[in-house]
C-alpha cells in the first residue's frame, strides 16, 4: 500500500487497528520523555495527520478522526489538515470535548482503545480510562507507529553527550543529586524515576543536542539514597562526560534497558513517579515490581530549578546583553538593507539573526525556530516560513520577529515587533495597546500570596478594556541552557504556581487578528524580593532583556504617565547596558531608538 499521502497512511492505520483488534487509537504529540518539542523521529502525530502543533492528540476510528490543538494553532491546524476527513477539534472553545471524552464517546460497548505505551504519559492513560470506563473499555498498548512509519522515518537520535560545567551550572551533579535526595525525603520517597529531560538535564548537568534547539540527551535516572543510574546509550557519552559523571557517583546504563533494569530491581524503595511526566509502559513496571512502591506525586525537580541559583543568575544576564548586541545590529542591517530597497523576506531575517548569533564564542543554537512573520502571517502565534511558502518583505505594515539562542551561559527569548512604514490606524491601536499590556505587567508589585493566574490579569487588562484577548498565556519560565519552555510557573489563566525570587519568566502579551496583523512584545524578566513591610513580603520583576522598542507606532495619548515613564527608564537602561559594547556608528543608532518619549509622544 502506498504510504505518501495523509489519506493513504490513515486507510494504512485502519487496517492495522483492525488486524489487533483495536475499535479507536490515540497518537499524542509525545516522546518517551514527555518532551514538549519532539525528536524527529517521534513526530508520528504529523505523520499520520498533517498537523504539525504542539500540544495535540490524533484519535481515529473506523469511521472517522479528529486532531486537537489550541488557540496557538487555530489557523495553522486548518490549513494543514485541508482536503483531509480529519475533523479540527478547537480546545478550549465552548462544546469542544477532550480527545479523552472524545475517546469515550466514539468507542463501542467493550471496545478497545489502542496506544503506543512509550509515547504516552501514564497522566493521558489514567484520564482514558475514566472516560472508557462507563462503557467496559480496554486499553491496549501496541506499537502501530513504529509498524508502520518505516519508510524515511528519522533515526532515533544520539548526539555527543557532555557536561555542563560547574562554572556555569553552579553546583556539580552530586550536589545536586543530594539536593534531591532531600526534597524527596520530604515527600516521603527514598527513590526517583526521572524520565522528563529537562530535569534530567538540571540534576546531572548533561547536555547534548537530540531535540531540535534544545541541547537535551535522551535518558532516563533512577536516583535512590545510594545509587544514581543513568541509562542512556552509552556509546554517545564522551570519555570526558563517563568519567565526570562516574566521579559524581552516577553509573551507566544502555537506555533500552530502562524497562527490563526497572523490573529487576530488588531493594525495596519508594518511587516517585509523577505521572504527568512518566511514559505509561515505565510507568506500568514500576508498579508491577513487587520490591518497589510507586508515589504518584509533583516532581520536585521542577521548582528546583525552577528557582536559578546566584550563579545561573549572573550568567543569564551576561547572555542577554550578548544577545542583545546580536538583537541591535540585526535590525541595523535589516532597516539599511530595506532602505537601499534590496528585496528581503521571512527567510532572511533567520539568515541574519543567525549570522549575528553564532558569531559570538558561547553560540550552541538557536533556542526554537525563528518566528519571522510579516503582516498577516503573524497573526499565526506560532507560523514559521519556509522556502515554499513566505512573504517578501514591502514598505508597510509589522515585520513580527520572535527569536531566541541558547549560549554556554543561558537561554534566550526575545519578540519585536518592527514598523516597516504607513501603518494603519488599527495596527497603531493593537500596537500601542499591546504595548500597555507588556509594560503593566513588567512594572507590577505584588504581595508574595499571588500566584500567577492573577498575575495575568494584569498584562491583559488594557486589551480587555477594548474587548480584545489572545489566545495563549503571557508568558513562560525559561529553563537555563535548556528548553525555551519548562515550568512549573507561567503567566496563564490555569497556572496556581506562586512566583519567587529567581523565577524566569517572558512577558509577551499580543494582539493577534486572522488575517490581517499580530503584534506581539516580549522581554525576558526576573522575579526579585521588592521589600518587606507590615503588610507583607513584596515581589516584582526587572528585565533580563535589553533591546529597544519600537515606539513610532504609539497612538500619542493613549500610554499613562507611569507607562511612558517605565519605557523611558527601560530605554535608558538599555542604552546603558548596550553602549559600552556597540561601535560609534551603533551607539548612535541605538540612542536615537532609545529617545525619551513625552506623554504625547
Amino acid at each position: 500500500m502506498s504510504m505518501n499521502t495523509v489519506p493513504e497512511r490513515l486507510a494504512a492505520l485502519r487496517a492495522a487497528m483492525k488486524a489487533n483488534g483495536v475499535d479507536v487509537y490515540l497518537i499524542p504529540v509525545g516522546d518517551p520523555h514527555s518532551s514538549e518539542y519532539l525528536p524527529d523521529h517521534y513526530t508520528s502525530l504529523t505523520y499520520f495527520s498533517g498537523f504539525h502543533g504542539e500540544n495535540s492528540n490524533f484519535v481515529v476510528t473506523m469511521t472517522e478522526s479528529a486532531v486537537w490543538a489550541d488557540g496557538r494553532y487555530f489557523v495553522q491546524a486548518e490549513k494543514e489538515i485541508a482536503g483531509t476527513e480529519i475533523q479540527l477539534m478547537r480546545m478550549g472553545e465552548p462544546g469542544v470535548p477532550t480527545a479523552e471524552e472524545y475517546c469515550g464517546k466514539v468507542l463501542p460497548e467493550g471496545g478497545t482503545l489502542g496506544l503506543c505505551g512509550l509515547t504516552a504519559n501514564c497522566a493521558l492513560v489514567n484520564s482514558l480510562k475514566k472516560e472508557l470506563e462507563p462503557k467496559h473499555g480496554s486499553i491496549k498498548t501496541l506499537f502501530l507507529e513504529d509498524e508502520l512509519w518505516v519508510e524515511g522515518r528519522p533515526a532515533r537520535p544520539a548526539t555527543p553527550a557532555w557536561i555542563l560545567p560547574k562554572e556555569y551550572a553552579g553546583f556539580s551533579p552530586a550536589e545536586k543529586l543530594e539536593q534531591l535526595r532531600g526534597k524527596l525525603k520530604e515527600q516521603g520517597c527514598t527513590a526517583q524515576l526521572v524520565g522528563k529531560l529537562d530535569n534530567l538535564a538540571w540534576l546531572l548537568n548533561l547536555r547534548a543536542m537530540d531535540i531540535e534547539c534544545t541541547p537535551y540527551a535522551m535518558a532516563y535516572c533512577y536516583v535512590t539514597p545510594n545509587r544514581a543510574v543513568l541509562f542512556i546509550d552509552q556509546a554517545r557519552v564522551t570519555p570526558e562526560a563517563k568519567a565526570e559523571l562516574e566521579a559524581n557517583g552516577v553509573t551507566l546504563a544502555d537506555y533500552d534497558s530502562i524497562l527490563d533494569g526497572m523490573a529487576a530491581e530488588t531493594e525495596p524503595q519508594t518511587v516517585l513517579a509523577e505521572s504527568a511526566t512518566v511514559n505509561y509502559a515505565v510507568y506500568q513496571v514500576l508498579e508491577n515490581n513487587p520490591a518497589l512502591t510507586v508515589k504518584d506525586a509533583a516532581d520536585p525537580l521542577l521548582a528546583m530549578k525552577g528557582v536559578k541559583n546566584e550563579v545561573e543568575l549572573a550568567h543569564l544576564r551576561e547572555s542577554h546583553l550578548r544577545d542583545a548586541v546580536a538583537m541591535v545590529r540585526f535590525q541595523i542591517e535589516l532597516e539599511n538593507r530595506l532602505a537601499a530597497g534590496e528585496q528581503l523576506t521571512e527567510l532572511t531575517v533567520d539568515e541574519i539573526l543567525h549570522k549575528y548569533r553564532s558569531a559570538d564564542d558561547k553560540f550552541l543554537v538557536e533556542s526554537f525556530g525563528t518566528i519571522a512573520a510579516y503582516g498577516g502571517n503573524a497573526a499565526m502565534m506560532h507560523y514559521h516560513a519556509t522556502p515554499e511558502d513566505h512573504a517578501v518583505l514591502q514598505r508597510k505594515g509589522f515585520l513580527l520577529v520572535d527569536s531566541g539562542a541558547t549560549y554556554l551561559d543561558g537561554t534566550t527569548d526575545i519578540t519585536r515587533t518592527y514598523p516597516l512604514g504607513e501603518l494603519t490606524e488599527d495596527e497603531r491601536l493593537f500596537y500601542t495597546w499591546t504595548l500597555q499590556c507588556h509594560i503593566d505587567i513588567a512594572k507590577a508589585v505584588w504581595l508574595d500570596y499571588c500566584d500567577c493566574h492573577m498575575l495575568d490579569t494584569i498584562a491583559r487588562e488594557p486589551l480587555w478594556r477594548h474587548l480584545i484577548n489572545y489566545r495563549c498565556g503571557t508568558g513562560h519560565s525559561v529553563s537555563f541552557v535548556g528548553n525555551v519552555h519548562e515550568g512549573p510557573h507561567a503567566l496563564n489563566g490555569r497556572n496556581t504556581t506562586l512566583m519567587r525570587p529567581g523565577m524566569i519568566v517572558t512577558d509577551e502579551p499580543g494582539v493577534y487578528e486572522a488575517g490581517e496583523v499580530g503584534i506581539r512584545i516580549e522581554n525576558e524578566i526576573e522575579c526579585y524580593h521588592k521589600a518587606d513591610n507590615q503588610y507583607g513580603t513584596f515581589l516584582a520583576f526587572r528585565p533580563l532583556t535589553f533591546v529597544p522598542i519600537a515606539t513610532s507606532p504609539i497612538v500619542p495619548g493613549v500610554l499613562d504617565k507611569e507607562q511612558v515613564a517605565w519605557l523611558n527608564d527601560y530605554h535608558r537602561k538599555v542604552f546603558e547596558q548596550l553602549a559600552p559594547r556597540l561601535t560609534e556608528d551603533e551607539r548612535a543608532w541605538l540612542a536615537e531608538k532609545c529617545a525619551a518619549i513625552g506623554c504625547q509622544c
